[in-house]
């Protein structure tokens, strides 16, 4: 059994984010997002399939201010957007990161 000296060192409590995350230019709503994008991600394919309101609900934002912040990434080039129908009332996004921040 490996012994961990805190919560950090255990691997599956942290996500990779990239240093230049802070010099893309992006407003803190896009940071936030974005890092919850990175969180979600499969790290094989770099897709996840999160809805505005499981996004918005996790960074405490309205599903029209995730929506803004998307559009800002994919606008930067940091992701690219699709929307997959999962039933009548509902739409997941399937984003891709695009290129490495």
């Amino acid at each position: 059994m490996k012994y961990y000296n805190n919560k950090r060192d255990i691997p599956s409590t942290y996500f990779p984010m990239p240093k230049s995350i802070f010099n893309l230019g992006l407003t803190s709503g896009e940071i936030l997002v974005y890092m919850y994008l990175m969180y979600c991600e499969d790290r094989n394919t770099h897709q996840c399939y999160p809805s505005y309101s499981t996004i918005g609900e996790a960074v405490n934002m309205s599903n029209n201010t995730v929506k803004k912040h998307v559009k800002g990434l994919e606008k930067k080039g940091l992701i690219t957007t699709e929307y997959n129908f999962i039933d009548e009332r509902h739409w997941a996004l399937c984003l891709w990161e695009r290129n490495s921040a």
